[in-house]
């Protein structure tokens, strides 16, 4: 399956800044399949070196700093070999081998000639460790779950893709794309972007083999919150975790403890829930008072939502049956439109540097679902699981902050199509939001 990311991978390989690599992502979103198809596109061999399933490997780092005499010893006991240029040395399962991290400093510094990827599951919580990192000696590069740009490239509908692709004026679309794009939505909506539950759709059709995929991928990570070091956080992680459903079923989703567990406190459970933030498997978008920049000092830490990784994990973890996509709009209106929120969120997290807030006041109640920042901007967003929507959260947006404000921006069912100062993007072309703002400013 094609994984839009391998153009940033040669790019690294052809920059003459190359450092170390460390991929970073969730437990089997494509890490290591990605490395390894890169490795085999791209290089004469691949030498791969799993800490894992071959813990002895990590003897070679707590004895020596030498980079020459390290390679040498893991392409005697594997019986790789490994060429300065020509081959792609992959480190995989990194996250429990400190000395291979802090390793990475003595390649990039004595060894550049050697082209090294690190990959490994929890590799966020390991990095959020104090330990030695080899600060500014390593790249850095995050794999999301699959786009619904790569689950249409998956799925064989390339001239989808390819017409998206080429719209350059943000006008609607003729119903004979607008009409099957919409019913793509609804199936990864279902599957969501894990690569193998994608697969059990694209390839094989199989409903069921896709909901035991995603269950199965469920299963690993609440066998993953047990690594806590704190043993006594375990419980903790997965009452704030099974509670993600619940939290964006309410019609107000600002995140609160007490859903997690009667009489639960802040200061019981934040650690539990940023170690979910630090490992990816959940998002947290905090409120921002007002459209400023940075973005960063108008956050109110009090007060934030949280969404999980990919949007079929949502849907699988909330049990909503694959049935659902066959009645019409149920799908996107069912569960408070929460999992069409989370897969905008989703997709928005791939594009913008800046990660997304959202806005709120409470006296009257207003609510804008997203502020992103592109360079200087900052634009609102509003989601809406229907059609004929109305703003009223942007249209007061607009009357508080409209100098700040050059365009609001409404995802929903409706076509595409920019209407003064609001661009009405339909939510098959979330991937697309950037390429569409610049278009829209451009007009």
């Amino acid at each position: 399956m094609e994984r839009l990311i391998m153009k940033r991978l040669l790019d690294w390989k052809n920059s003459p800044y190359r450092k170390p690599l460390i991929l970073k992502g969730v437990r089997q979103v494509g890490k290591t399949w990605l490395l390894k198809e890169f490795g085999r596109l791209h290089y004469e061999n691949t030498a791969y070196f799993n800490f894992d399933e071959n813990e002895e490997y990590k003897q070679f780092f707590e004895t020596t700093k030498d980079v020459k005499r390290i390679l040498q010893n893991l392409m005697l006991a594997s019986g790789q070999k490994v060429l300065p240029e020509k081959t792609l040395v992959i480190f995989d399962e990194i996250q429990d081998c400190p000395n291979v991290i802090n390793s990475m400093k003595y390649f990039c510094e004595n060894a550049p000639q050697y082209h090294v990827a690190c990959a490994g599951s929890l590799l966020g919580i390991a990095l959020a460790r104090p330990s030695s990192f080899p600060v500014g000696k390593v790249n850095f590069m995050q794999i999301d779950p699959m786009t619904f740009t790569e689950f249409l490239l998956a799925n064989g509908d390339e001239n989808l893709a390819a017409y998206l692709d080429g719209i350059d004026t943000p006008e609607p679309l003729p119903d004979a794309f607008f009409n099957p794009l919409y019913e793509k939505l609804k199936m990864y909506y279902v599957t969501g972007g894990m690569p193998e539950s994608v697969l059990m759709w694209t390839k094989a059709r199989d409903v069921d083999a896709m909901q035991e995929a995603l269950a199965g991928i469920i299963d690993a990570y609440e066998r993953d919150f047990a690594k806590h070091p704190d043993v006594t956080e375990f419980p903790k992680i997965s009452l704030v975790w099974r509670s993600i459903p619940s939290q964006l079923a309410r019609e107000n989703k600002k995140f609160i403890y007490k859903v997690v567990k009667e009489g639960a406190r802040a200061r019981e459970y934040e650690d539990a829930l940023q170690w979910l933030v630090d490992a990816r498997l959940v998002h947290k978008v905090y409120r921002s008072s007002a459209p400023g920049l940075p973005v960063s000092a108008y956050d109110d830490l009090s007060a934030f939502k949280i969404y999980l990784a990919d949007v079929g994990l949502l849907r699988r973890l909330a049990l909503l049956a694959p049935t659902a996509f066959g009645e019409g709009n149920r799908l996107f209106t069912e569960f408070k439109g929460a999992l069409t929120e989370n897969y905008v969120l989703q997709t928005l997290v791939t594009q913008f540097e800046a990660f997304p807030r959202y806005w709120s006041q409470s006296n009257p109640p207003y609510e804008v679902d997203f502020l992103i920042q592109r360079d200087n901007d900052i634009f609102p967003i509003e989601v809406k699981s229907e059609t004929n929507t109305t703003s009223k959260s942007l249209r007061k947006f607009k009357e508080l902050f409209g100098d700040k404000a050059k365009l609001r921006i409404r995802f929903s069912l409706d076509n595409l199509k920019l209407d003064g100062d609001m661009l009405n993007i339909p939510l098959f072309m979330a991937d697309h939001t950037d390429r569409l703002i610049g278009l829209a400013l451009g007009k």
